[in-house]
């Protein structure tokens, strides 16, 4: 540590440093406050971009219940192209992959549910999967239906495995796999909720099986 006799050499010494260190301090107090400002920025946008996102998915829902469709489908693209990225935005894509359904536009109501089906939120996810093989069961791509299934992490989709059992069942059938089929339905019944329909796909199974051995 440097000693200076006389205050000249204190004021002599501040100057070199400042002239030495004055260019990095400014530095970075410019780049601290323009960071300041544009995380300030960044936080009022975001909260500026969620109440948009909440308005526009409120007005999506009373066209839905107003059964006002055109209405509707176009709220949901607005959705998906102006809030990308927002849980606004993705659960309204599965309104719009139903309207989309119900308009026979089904090779575009799949491509939404993929793209959903995709999403990190887990319970999206599966959702969206499950309406894809529904949607895939309605159009006879039933081994397509089956692999989608297939991918499905068991961990991440516990708690719809009676749902993805029941849709493999009905895959099965489908395929004539009458035996697996079964297999699954049994699963479904056992680890879901007492289901009237799924007993009686069961049931009709033993039906059909009952008519085969009589010919």
């Amino acid at each position: 540590m440097e000693i200076y006799d006389t205050e000249e050499e204190q004021v002599e010494a501040l100057k070199r440093w400042w002239k030495e260190n004055s260019t990095s301090i400014i530095v970075g107090l410019v780049v601290g406050i323009v960071m300041i400002l544009g995380w300030n920025y960044w936080q009022d946008h975001k909260k500026a971009q969620s109440a948009q996102a909440s308005a526009t998915y409120d007005q999506l829902l009373k066209a839905l219940d107003e059964d006002k469709k055109e209405s509707a489908v176009k709220l949901a693209e607005r959705m998906r192209e102006q809030f990308k990225g927002t849980e606004y935005a993705a659960f309204s894509g599965l309104f719009e992959a139903n309207l989309k359904t119900q308009q026979g536009d089904l090779a575009a109501a799949k491509q939404i549910l993929k793209t959903l089906a995709a999403e990190s939120n887990k319970q999206l996810s599966n959702i969206a999967k499950i309406r894809l093989v529904r949607l895939m069961l309605a159009t006879g791509e039933y081994e397509q239906g089956l692999q989608v299934i297939n991918d499905v992490d068991p961990k991440e989709a516990a708690s719809y495995s009676a749902n993805y059992d029941e849709l493999v069942g009905d895959l099965y059938v489908a395929l004539d796999r009458l035996d697996e089929a079964r297999t699954s339905y049994q699963n479904a019944l056992r680890d879901g909720q007492p289901s009237p329909l799924l007993q009686f796909k069961i049931d009709d199974l033993t039906a059909q099986e009952k008519l085969e051995t009589q010919k």
